[in-house]
């Protein structure tokens, strides 16, 4: 099952914050998160991972529908790296 965001905010629940006070904190965390990425800079979270913004130039490609060949424009596409931590905990160590 995929964790969603109502999810998140159920756990936080949980833990005895009040729904709203969850709802709140954790649409400010992803807010924060979108602004910094946006603007170019990574996202460390020690323990979990890395966000980051990488720069892809301009290359050949094709389309799909007609097999033309064309120009892809330059583009900016956010990146994962989870820590050394989670990835030992994913794989049971």
């Amino acid at each position: 099952m995929t964790l969603t965001k109502a999810r998140i905010i159920e756990a936080l629940e949980r833990g005895r914050m009040p729904k709203k006070r969850a709802a709140r904190a954790v649409e400010d965390l992803l807010e924060v998160i979108k602004r910094t990425l946006v603007s170019g800079e990574d996202v460390l979270i020690s323990g979990f991972g890395k966000f980051c913004v990488k720069e892809k130039g301009e290359r050949k490609g094709r389309n799909p529908a007609t097999g033309e060949d064309m120009l892809l424009a330059p583009r900016r596409v956010v990146t994962f790296k989870c820590s050394r931590k989670l990835r030992e905990k994913v794989n049971g160590r």
